[in-house]
C-alpha cells in the first residue's frame, strides 16, 4: 500500500444526519489516503474507561512489531497525545494533542516511533482504535506519562491520574533507548483534516 505516513494527522470523517440520527464511516482507506495514512491495519482494539481523569499511556510498540495506531472516541470525550520517539528527530520528545470526541467523530493517526497516551474528559468513556501490527507484549513499551523533559499539560481533575500499576512504573525519556530512527519528517503542529 505506499510507504507509511510518518506525520500525526488528525481527520474528521463527515457524518450525514437527519431527524433519526447520524450516520458515518468510521474508516475509509480513501479518505486515510487522502490524509496521507497509508497503513495496512491489522487489529482493532477498544477500551472502555469508567471514571473521569483515567490516563493511558505513554504507549508503544517496538520493533520489529511496532505500531501505527488509528485512533477515534467511540463514547465520551479524550484528550489524546502523540510524543516523537524517533532518535536523531529535531522534535525528539515533543507533542501534540487533539481532543476527540463521540459526537465530533475525529481520529488521530499516530504512526510508528511516536507513543501514544490519552486521558478521559468525561465518565464512561470508549476509545477504539486500529493498529498496523498485532500486540507482541515481548515489544510492548511505555514511557513516563509525566515526564518533565515531554512536558504536557494533561487536564487532570484535582484528584490526580487514574493510574495502571504499569503506567506508574513506566521509565523517563532520558533513561530510553530509542529503537526508532528518524526518517527526516520533523513533528507538525495538527491540522484539522
Amino acid at each position: 500500500m505506499g510507504a507509511e505516513v510518518t506525520s500525526v494527522v488528525l481527520i474528521k470523517a463527515p457524518r450525514f444526519g437527519d431527524e433519526r440520527g447520524w450516520f458515518m464511516e468510521t474508516y475509509s482507506e480513501k479518505r486515510a489516503t487522502e490524509a496521507g495514512v497509508s497503513v495496512r491495519f491489522v487489529q482493532d482494539n477498544q477500551s472502555f474507561s469508567a471514571t473521569v481523569g483515567t490516563l493511558r499511556g505513554l504507549h508503544y510498540q517496538r520493533p520489529p512489531h511496532a505500531q501505527a495506531k488509528l485512533v477515534r472516541c467511540a463514547r465520551g470525550a479524550i484528550m489524546d497525545y502523540a510524543v516523537d520517539l524517533r532518535r536523531g528527530s529535531p522534535t525528539y520528545g515533543r507533542w501534540v494533542g487533539a481532543r476527540l470526541t463521540a459526537d465530533g467523530g475525529e481520529q488521530l493517526f499516530v504512526p510508528v516511533g511516536f507513543a501514544h497516551g490519552f486521558v478521559t474528559l468525561e465518565p464512561n468513556v470508549e476509545v477504539a482504535y486500529k493498529v498496523s501490527a498485532f500486540y507482541a507484549p515481548d515489544c510492548d513499551g511505555g514511557i513516563a506519562w509525566n515526564d518533565p523533559t515531554i512536558n504536557i499539560d494533561w487536564p487532570l481533575p484535582d484528584t490526580g491520574p487514574v493510574l495502571s500499576q504499569k503506567d506508574k512504573a513506566l521509565p523517563l525519556l532520558a533513561d530510553f533507548d530509542s529503537p526508532f530512527e528518524y526518517d527526516g519528517v520533523p513533528l507538525q503542529p495538527l491540522t484539522g483534516a
